[in-house]
């Protein structure tokens, strides 16, 4: 980090970005100077290095620039937590080209006559990046959470629900994932953050059952709750709801 504001030149310097994409930036709102000299020259100091920082991360995740202002604009956005949900998508995206490169070895190696298209299937990483627009962006879905104006103390209890939805989905894991039993657990996990959150539709849904998994954070505290391998019977089962409920 930086001591001094610095001009647009010293950035593009600093960063390898052109200053004409720091103007374009500052066009767009999605990154303003710190101030503007006599002369009308643009200077940034931590603050403003911090946010632009944030941007060519979230731009090095391809996401687009309206979204990544959206996010970085909400009023519920928060810096250390968005920095461990970008390290879980580039990991997700590492693991990924690592999967495609031993894809191409094969073919290299062995000439491998046989079509495999599922490598190069990105569901889960798409499934994460939309977990993570709804809960920063000024998504329909996010907006109705704020008006639902959800209380400290009210936003306690209904955590303490919500777990024990997922302790009794643990319960019944030697189940099939098709069970009716199951299914309609499900069916009550969805109400509940329909009810307490936003309309889960059955794009939502299955987004939250990609980052129960994803996000080591849910994976422990579910498991810890629900026992070893909930978080992955929960996946399973919202994908048996979700592919037979149009939500």
């Amino acid at each position: 980090m930086t001591k001094k504001t610095m001009s647009v030149h010293e950035v593009a310097k600093l960063t390898g970005i052109t200053a004409r994409t720091l103007h374009y930036y500052d066009e767009i709102g999605i990154l303003k100077p710190t101030r503007l000299t006599k002369a009308g020259y643009r200077m940034y100091d931590d603050t403003a290095l911090s946010r632009l920082q944030s941007i060519l991360l979230f731009r090095e995740l391809e996401f687009p620039l309206k979204e990544i202002k959206a996010i970085l604009d909400s009023p519920n956005f928060d810096a250390s937590e968005a920095i461990f949900q970008q390290i879980e998508l580039l990991e997700l995206k590492c693991k990924h080209i690592e999967e495609l490169i031993t894809f191409a070895r094969e073919i290299q190696n062995k000439g491998i006559t046989t079509m495999n298209f599922e490598v190069f299937g990105k569901s889960d990483i798409e499934k994460y990046e939309a977990e993570i627009k709804a809960k920063w962006g000024n998504t329909q879905a996010y907006q109705e959470y704020k008006q639902k104006d959800i209380a400290q103390n009210n936003y306690s209890k209904i955590a303490i629900e919500l777990m024990t939805i997922f302790s009794e989905l643990g319960k019944i894991k030697h189940l099939s994932p098709d069970a009716e039993e199951v299914q309609n657990k499900i069916s009550e996990l969805r109400k509940f953050i329909t009810d307490n959150y936003y309309v889960c539709t059955n794009e939502i849904l299955s987004g939250l059952s990609k980052m129960y998994v994803c996000d080591k954070r849910f994976k422990n505290n579910i498991d810890k709750k629900g026992g070893n391998g909930t978080v992955d019977f929960i996946e399973q089962a919202i994908a048996v709801y979700c592919s037979k409920k149009q939500v």
